[in-house]
């Protein structure tokens, strides 16, 4: 059963220095309060996994946490590039970034091998691309039935899977709705996992169209109310289409990028609570 730990002593537990940690929330309910804890706790050389990483990865590069992504696309949704994640790749800072590049497609079958327990997935993809040629987890097999030639991916098996979700019960049965992405499986997938919600309830309600997560595999739950914001989570807020917009501003200089990290991360960290 799942324990329901503070935020911080979620993390202190549960992410190491060199793990590699998927941090995975599709449109909304993206864990974004437990990617700034992260960077609170100064973990470094960490390889970030995530389809689709946008402001929160370029957060957590920019502060120097990893030393890896492993992705299928990378942006300020609906506003540009990440700068931070830019910097690191063109001019390693504040680190250099070492890149894993994928498909949607591939990085989805890549989780579902791994919480199967299947050394890898098979899938018709890659075809015409050069991305076979510089990624060691790509790989191709012939069918044994048909003689087909198709890709074959590795499987993804995180040391710590982080998710945000709307709620959990106390049992840490955990349901979320809405557009859900990959979050169960890397959920399923990862030696270690961690949701951050936004309320701990007695009793799960019914809730049409939610998925459940078993607390059998969940390692903690953590109540964060508001822990998505600036993404939205289905039923408790909107997306804050403000801070997408101002990020880029900020994250393009380093200066102002080191002064947001102080004031809004560890400045937050040393502040009454």
């Amino acid at each position: 059963m799942a324990r329901i730990l503070q935020l911080d002593t979620a993390v202190a537990e549960l992410v190491n220095d060199g793990d590699t940690v998927a941090l995975e929330g599709f449109t909304h309910l993206i864990p974004v309060a437990a990617g700034h804890q992260i960077i609170r706790a100064r973990r470094r050389n960490l390889t970030l996994v995530r389809m689709t990483p946008d402001v929160i990865y370029d957060q957590m590069i920019g502060a120097g946490c990893a030393d890896k992504l492993v992705f299928s696309w990378g942006g300020n949704p609906g506003v540009g590039s990440l700068h931070r994640f830019r910097d690191a790749i063109q001019h390693s800072w504040p680190v250099p970034l070492e890149i894993e590049e994928h498909s949607h497609a591939g990085m989805a079958n890549r989780y579902v091998a791994g919480a199967s327990g299947l050394p890898f997935a098979v899938l018709r993809g890659y075809a015409g691309t050069d991305l076979p040629e510089h990624t060691d987890t790509i790989s191709t097999v012939r069918c044994p039935f048909t003689g087909q030639e198709l890709a074959a991916v590795a499987a993804l098996n995180p040391d710590v899977g982080v998710i945000h979700a709307q709620r959990a019960d106390r049992a840490g049965n955990v349901q979320l709705w809405g557009i859900s992405g990959v979050q169960k499986e890397a959920v399923l997938a990862s030696r270690r996992s961690l949701v951050t919600v936004e309320e701990v309830v007695e009793r799960l309600p019914e809730q049409p169209g939610a998925a459940v997560i078993p607390g059998w595999a969940v390692t903690a739950v953590s109540e964060v109310p508001g822990g998505a914001r600036p993404s939205y989570a289905q039923g408790y807020y909107e997306r804050d289409n403000g801070y997408y917009q101002d990020w880029d501003a900020i994250s393009r200089d380093r200066d102002r990028f080191l002064e947001w990290l102080e004031t809004e991360i560890h400045g937050a960290e040393r502040s009454p609570r």
